[in-house]
């Protein structure tokens, strides 16, 4: 079963109120799969605090900043920590830069419009990659 990469910030993590916060339409489509999720960020221990990271629903990877997620060597390395072959993740990301980067190392990226916030889109992608 394929493992779900989910980009943290500006994605799953949204800004509510001055505040950081899981976005609870997302979260209630992810549910729905039973596939394993990791929630990918580059927040450092300050930034694993202000979005609350520590507090999230699934397991969460960081390299802090060290590399960034537009660089290569940070899909390598989370591929090889969690023993996962690139054929065996999907992943949806707000950055543009860093869909270009992970797809340059083979994993199946879609770009996730946050302002947009079209779940029916992402839904569609994980349905159709997820088989």
């Amino acid at each position: 079963m394929k493992t779900i990469l989910v980009d943290a910030v500006y994605c799953f993590i949204i800004e509510k109120d001055v505040k950081f916060g899981i976005f609870q339409e997302m979260f209630n489509l992810l549910e729905k799969y039973q596939n394993k999720k990791i929630i990918l960020t580059g927040a450092n221990d300050e930034g694993i605090k202000k979005y609350g990271l520590d507090k999230m629903p699934y397991e969460f990877f960081t390299l802090k900043h060290d590399p960034e997620k537009i660089d290569p060597r940070y899909y390598e390395t989370l591929l090889e920590k969690f023993d996962l072959d690139k054929n065996e993740v999907v992943y949806f990301e707000h950055d543009p830069s860093a869909v270009k980067s992970a797809q340059s190392v083979g994993i199946n990226t879609y770009y996730y419009d946050n302002d947009k916030k079209d779940l029916e889109s992402l839904k569609k992608f994980l349905d159709d990659n997820l088989k």
